[in-house]
């Protein structure tokens, strides 16, 4: 294997993103959650997620909002996020190394953590939440 450079540039990021969702897009469990969510606004989403992986790893304030809300509602569970960390450390590994590469691989792992356990707490407060209403 050649000898990979680190993520460096808004363009590494843009490969690093188009790739990962073109992954992404192909996966048996994962592709259909987010070809259905996101259909015909990918270039939007990608646009996004350049932005937001040049504040995370080059802190520029290229992206503001909060990303969990909209991946709140999906139907997804520890399982879909657990594939979607090994699509992306592949495919991220098949392209960089370096320090902002594993930076980035540490932050989609936290990330996905947070994401998986936060929506888990909030399901299980709805859940509870319909039964104290049924039972009262």
């Amino acid at each position: 294997m050649a000898d990979l450079k680190d993520i460096s540039t808004i363009e590494d990021i843009q490969q690093m993103v188009n790739s990962f969702y073109a992954n992404v897009r192909k996966d048996d469990l994962i592709g259909p959650i987010f070809n259905d969510k996101l259909q015909d606004r990918w270039e939007p989403h990608l646009q996004k997620m350049y932005n937001f992986w040049q504040t995370i790893l080059f802190d520029v304030r290229a992206y503001s909002g909060t990303p969990f809300p909209p991946h709140k509602q999906l139907p997804v569970d520890k399982t879909h996020f657990d594939r979607w960390i090994a699509i992306f450390n592949t495919t991220i590994d098949s392209q960089f190394a370096g320090p902002i590469t594993e930076e980035a691989k540490m932050r989609a792992t936290n990330m996905a953590f947070m994401f998986s356990h936060k929506i888990e707490y909030f399901r299980n407060a709805e859940n509870e939440m319909r039964n104290a209403m049924k039972k009262s």
